[in-house]
C-alpha cells in the first residue's frame, strides 16, 4: 500500500495502514482536546530499513506527568489463569500475560454462526455460587457440597451442587503428558466425565420440576456438548430447554433462544420469532437482546423497517447495562459517534474514545485496539501517549486480536522510553503470534526476521515457509521475495517504507511493510 503524507504539524496516518509516522509524548490522560507537540530522540537512519519500515517511527520523549507503566509481558510466559475457568474480567491495569496454550472463555457473538464445540456459547461463570471453595481441593470441596446437596431438599442448594460439579469437571487439572503417566490421565478424564454426569443427571432432575436456572444450565450444556453424545453439540434439545427457561422467565435463555430462531440452530430459521424472543430479553434488560435489537432496527434486519432513531434508542440502553460478556453496543456507539448518524447523532470524537475506553474496561479487544491506535496517531482527540497505546494494544493482544499483537511488534522494535524496553525477541514472539493467526504482513515479517535473524537465529527455511505462507495469503511483498531466488536482500523500492535524516525530519516513502 503506498501512501504520502505531508511534513508538517501532526501526521496522520492512512486509514488504511494500522502504522504511520508519528513520536510519542506523554499527556494526562484526561487531556483529550489538544495534540501533543512532536519531537524525535532516536535516529533511525543507521537502523535496517526493514527494521523501520516494520517498527514505523515509534519512538518519542515520555513527560514526567504520567506514571511508569509496567510492559505487556511476553507471548509466551505462562500464566496459570488460562488452566481454570475464567471469570468475568476488568482491565484496570495491564492485562495479563498471555499463553498459548489458553485463551479467554468468550461469549458467543450475537450475529456469529454456529461456533466450533470448543468453545462456550456463554461464559455463565459469574453464576457459580460459593467462590470461596476455590479454596479447598477439589476433593475436599465436592465432599462438602454432597453431603449438604443430600440433607437438604431445597432446588437452589441442588443446583449449586450441579453447577459446583460441571464447573469441577472443566477445571480439574490433568497431569502433564509423559510416558509413564497415561494411566493417571485416564483417571482424570474419567473423573471428569463422571462429575458432569452426575451434575448433568441432576439438573435433569431439577429442569423436570421446573427450576428455571436449571434448565437454562442444562440446556447450555447441550449446547457446548457437555455431557452429550460423543461431547457433540445437541441444539435439537437445546432449544427447547432455552424456549421452557424463557417461559420462566429467564431472561438469558430468552436470549439464547432468540438466536437459535435467527441462525436456525434445533429449529427453523424464523426472524418473526426470534424478535419476539430478543423482546421478551429485553424486557428484562438484557444486554446482548437490546444490543441485537438495536443493530437490527440500525440496518434493517430480522424482518424489522431500517429505523436508526430507534437503533440508537436500543443501544443506548444496552450500552448502559454493558457486562464483559456484552460490550458490543459500547463499541457500536462509540464508531456511530465517530462518523455521526443524519439527524441522530452528532459527531463527538471525545464521547466516542470514553465509549472505547468503557468498553476496554470490560475486556472488549476490538475497542482496545483501536483505542491503542488513537493513542499511537492522536486520533479523535485523543493525545499522542506511549504508554496508553501499548496498554490498550496489549488488553486486545491478551485475547489473540492479531492486529494488536503485531502493533506490540512494531513498538517493541523501538521500545518507548521508560515505559517499554526495546526488544528483538519480544518483536518476533509477537509478530509469530500474530502470524500463527492469520495475518499476512505478520507472517512476512516473521519471514524477514527469521531471514535476517531479528529476535531470533538466523533460519532460511523457517523464512522461506512463512514468506510462502504469506504469499498463499496475497502478500505482494512475499511474492517478489521468493522470486528473489539468490537469497540476497531485498530490492529497496520493497523493503523501505521511509528515510530518516540526520536532523531526524520523517521522509515519506512507499508504505509498504505496515
Amino acid at each position: 500500500m503506498n501512501s504520502q503524507r505531508q511534513n508538517s504539524g501532526t501526521p496522520e496516518p492512512d486509514a488504511r495502514s494500522p502504522r504511520a509516522p508519528g513520536d510519542n509524548q506523554s499527556r494526562p490522560h484526561s487531556q483529550l482536546d489538544g495534540r501533543p507537540s512532536i519531537q524525535n530522540d532516536r535516529n533511525s537512519a543507521n537502523q535496517d530499513p526493514e527494521r523501520a519500515s516494520l517498527a514505523g517511527s515509534r519512538s518519542g520523549s515520555r513527560g514526567p506527568q504520567f506514571p511508569q507503566a509496567e510492559p505487556p509481558l511476553s507471548p509466551n510466559d505462562p500464566d496459570p489463569f488460562f488452566s481454570q475457568q475464567a471469570a468475568p474480567r476488568t482491565h484496570s491495569v495491564y492485562a495479563q500475560s498471555i499463553s498459548p496454550s489458553g485463551r479467554f472463555v468468550t461469549t458467543q457473538s450475537v450475529i456469529s454462526k454456529l461456533p466450533p464445540a470448543d468453545q462456550p456459547l456463554l461464559d455463565h461463570s459469574h453464576l457459580r455460587p460459593g467462590k470461596e471453595a476455590n479454596l479447598l481441593s477439589h476433593e475436599r470441596t465436592l465432599e462438602l457440597y454432597r453431603a449438604n446437596a443430600r440433607k437438604s431438599n431445597d432446588p437452589d442448594v441442588q443446583y449449586e451442587f450441579a453447577m459446583f460439579m460441571i464447573d469441577a469437571s472443566k477445571s480439574l487439572p490433568l497431569p502433564p503428558i509423559s510416558g509413564g503417566n497415561q494411566l493417571e490421565i485416564e483417571k482424570v478424564e474419567e473423573k471428569r466425565e463422571e462429575l458432569t454426569r452426575e451434575g448433568v443427571q441432576l439438573l435433569k432432575r431439577l429442569a423436570d420440576r421446573g427450576h428455571g436456572d436449571a434448565q437454562y444450565l442444562l440446556a447450555d450444556c447441550m449446547a457446548n456438548g457437555i455431557g452429550t453424545h460423543r461431547s457433540r453439540q445437541d441444539f435439537d434439545r437445546a432449544y427447547p430447554m432455552f424456549v421452557l427457561a424463557a417461559k420462566h422467565g429467564h431472561a438469558d435463555a430468552a436470549y439464547r433462544a432468540g438466536t437459535c430462531c435467527e441462525n436456525g440452530w434445533g429449529c427453523r430459521r424464523e426472524s418473526a420469532k426470534a424478535v419476539q424472543f430478543f423482546r421478551k430479553a429485553a424486557a428484562a434488560l438484557h444486554p446482548g437482546a437490546l444490543y441485537r435489537l438495536g443493530i437490527a432496527e440500525l440496518n434493517g434486519e430480522l424482518g424489522l423497517s431500517k429505523r436508526p432513531k430507534e437503533g440508537v434508542k436500543w443501544l443506548k440502553r444496552s450500552a448502559e447495562h454493558a457486562t464483559a460478556e456484552f460490550p458490543h453496543a459500547l463499541h457500536e456507539l462509540a464508531l456511530l459517534h465517530e462518523r455521526g448518524v443524519d439527524n441522530v447523532l452528532f459527531v463527538d470524537y471525545e464521547y466516542a474514545a470514553e465509549l472505547l475506553a468503557q468498553a476496554s474496561e470490560l475486556g472488549y479487544a476490538p475497542s482496545a485496539y483501536r483505542l491503542g491506535e488513537c493513542y499511537e496517531y492522536g486520533k479523535m482527540g485523543c493525545p499522542q501517549d506511549a504508554a496508553l497505546s501499548i496498554h490498550y494494544y496489549n488488553i486486545a493482544a491478551q485475547q489473540d486480536h492479531r492486529d494488536a499483537c503485531f502493533a506490540l511488534t512494531a513498538w517493541y522494535l523501538v521500545g518507548s522510553p521508560g515505559v517499554l524496553p526495546q526488544s528483538d525477541t519480544e518483536a518476533y514472539l509477537w509478530a509469530k503470534k500474530a502470524a500463527e493467526q492469520g495475518l499476512a504482513k505478520a507472517m512476512y515479517a516473521v519471514g524477514y526476521f527469521s531471514e535476517v535473524g531479528v529476535g531470533t537465529a538466523q533460519a532460511l527455511p523457517d523464512a522461506m515457509h512463512w514468506y510462502k505462507r504469506a504469499a498463499e495469503a496475497g502478500d505482494k511483498r512475499a511474492i517478489q521475495r521468493l522470486k528473489a531466488t539468490s537469497g540476497g536482500p531485498l530490492p529497496g523500492n520493497v523493503i523501505s517504507r521511509e528515510q530518516v535524516t540526520t536532523t531526524g525530519d520523517v521522509k515519506d516513502k512507499n508504505c509498504v511493510i505496515m
